[in-house]
């Protein structure tokens, strides 16, 4: 029986969306797209389009009543059927026509994840070395055993993987013909739900791959399994509008398999009902993300007042970046004893936590933990994290916190720079930390060839080299600071508490007229003391 599909466009509807694309995951995120649904809903009153499509199905499937609805993916791929997932143990996985249910003979691909049990997906992995790439940080194998730790984050179990090298990609299938029989012959003889490719795939390559492997099978990128990682991760209103967002941007020029046997029906100039489709759910797909674009500014333009309202007590402002499990939320916890989510796996802080800071000397400065970064970051999702990125342009020092353990660290280092070239940060002073240094097998010499460069070694974990870190960070913001020498009459107490607060005071000395302080502090603050300079003259 051949599956009809019909759409409507409904004024309001509060039902939590679900995502285009079918998840990778059991989770169902507030920001969720569903092939028969779209919808955005952060605040009542929005536009909302709602797609309404109904299949019918051949197989009876144990668990589904006889002509259940069934559901298609995008891109022609099934759908989990989550809502009986969520009422039973067990869960469904819907296969197009052919649908099975795997849960009594593989009990054990359940695991925990963000707390709840989900039925873990078989994944198989698949990367290309092109030559003559000049921006490639990574070697192929690198990539793909990132691509394996992105794939267990999601909640993915990796049972395989495979590459190859091309002059340059394939433009129907990204890989060769020959490669495309080789995965079909392994993912079926691994009984794989999810094929994963390391490079950003077009919305033809993926319907011509998803066809080739045949309808059991779910393709999908390393853009969009980022996306579905931040989805699972987005824990306040902010992030879950910039993934929202990022997830249509994605979404957007992939709208094109759903409506493909409806296409140019009409024939001559006339166009098809498929094609007149698309144009609708783009229109639909459109306006919502016109809505969160709106969102995220006002967003933006609120965290601009916050920095406005906090530059008029001139602290400076020391932002943690990095590559992604560094461990920069650790290194913020200890320092300022907050309970920041710090986890050892990718992407376990999407929001900017800033907290306050007091070295020894009685000065301040705010810390700000931000997002951390990967290789191959999806262009969308910088453009989306707009607002958060902002709080490192607005920096006084960047702390560039590195895994030193790890052993791609100097190509971490590197992904990291590259990012921070694009968000046109190069004038802020930076500061080097390598962290985990307990992890490394001489901390020793790891720690001399620090000396060298100029790095700081710390263990976040344990709190080795902190004391070095802050009289480091202390260095860095003097070198910022304009030199003062100044009389603050006994009256202005509160003033001296700030200079204190947020400068470096070197000498202190009291005279009749009032306290005498040498040292440094923010341009701001020098300019208020600009009078009471002249009187110390």
């Amino acid at each position: 029986m051949r599956a009809s599909f019909s759409a409507i466009v409904a004024p309001l509807n509060t039902t939590p969306c679900t995502p285009l694309r079918p998840p990778l995951h059991l989770k169902q995120p507030r920001f969720h797209f569903h092939v028969h649904r779209i919808s955005w809903t952060p605040r009542i009153g929005h536009i909302v389009g709602v797609l309404k499509e109904a299949q019918e199905v051949e197989t009876a499937v144990p668990g589904i009543a006889a002509g259940e609805e069934g559901e298609i993916g995008i891109n022609g791929s099934a759908v989990e059927t989550v809502e009986a997932a969520r009422d039973s143990p067990s869960r469904v996985l819907g296969k197009g026509k052919k649908m099975v249910q795997e849960v009594d003979q593989s009990s054990d691909r359940f695991k925990l994840l963000n707390g709840r049990e989900i039925f873990e997906e078989k994944a198989y992995l698949v990367g290309v070395d092109c030559k003559g790439k000049e921006d490639v940080l990574f070697s192929i194998e690198d990539s793909l055993k990132e691509l394996a730790q992105l794939a267990d984050t999601a909640g993915l179990s990796v049972v395989g993987s495979t590459s190859q090298k091309l002059g340059a990609p394939n433009p129907r299938t990204y890989i060769g013909s020959g490669k495309v029989s080789e995965i079909k012959t392994a993912i079926h003889a691994l009984d794989v739900e999810t094929v994963i490719f390391d490079d950003e795939l077009s919305a033809g390559q993926l319907r011509n791959l998803e066809k080739a492997f045949g309808g059991d099978v779910r393709v999908c990128d390393r853009t969009a399994l980022i996306l579905d990682i931040f989805n699972q991760r987005a824990a306040t209103h902010e992030a879950s509008l910039q993934v929202a967002l990022a997830q249509m941007e994605y979404q957007l020029p992939r709208l094109t398999k759903m409506w493909t046997h409806l296409e140019r029906q009409a024939g001559g100039k006339v166009k098809g009902m498929g094609e007149k489709q698309i144009e609708v759910d783009k229109r639909i797909l459109r306006t919502q993300i016109g809505a969160l674009r709106k969102e995220l500014e006002s967003v933006r333009q609120h965290r601009k007042q916050y920095r406005n309202r906090r530059l008029s007590v001139p602290v400076p402002v020391v932002s943690l970046v990095g590559y992604t499990n560094a461990g920069k939320s650790t290194l913020l916890n200890r320092l300022t004893g907050a309970d920041v989510l710090a986890e050892d796996r990718l992407f376990a802080t999407l929001d900017p936590t800033t907290r306050r800071v007091q070295i020894n000397n009685g000065m301040e400065f705010l810390l700000t933990d931000t997002v951390g970064f990967i290789q191959k970051l999806p262009t969308m999702l910088v453009a989306a994290f707009r607002a958060t990125l902002e709080e490192i342009s607005e920096s006084s020092l960047l702390v560039h916190v590195v895994d030193i353990s790890h052993p791609l660290a100097l190509q971490q280092i590197d992904a990291v720079n590259k990012v921070l070239d694009d968000l046109d940060v190069e004038s802020i002073p930076k500061l080097m930390v390598w962290n985990k240094i307990d992890k490394t097998n001489d901390p020793e010499r790891v720690k001399i060839e620090a000396e060298e460069k100029g790095a700081i070694c710390l263990s976040a974990i344990n709190g080795d080299g902190l004391e070095q870190f802050c009289t480091a960070v202390q260095a860095k913001l003097k070198d910022a600071m304009v030199p003062v020498e100044a009389c603050i009459p006994y009256d202005k107490g509160e003033l001296l508490n700030t200079i204190h607060q947020v400068g470096i005071v070197e000498e202190t000395e009291y005279t009749e007229s009032g306290t005498v302080i040498r040292g440094h502090v923010p341009f701001p603050l020098a300019r208020l003391l600009t009078p009471m300079r002249l009187r110390l003259a």
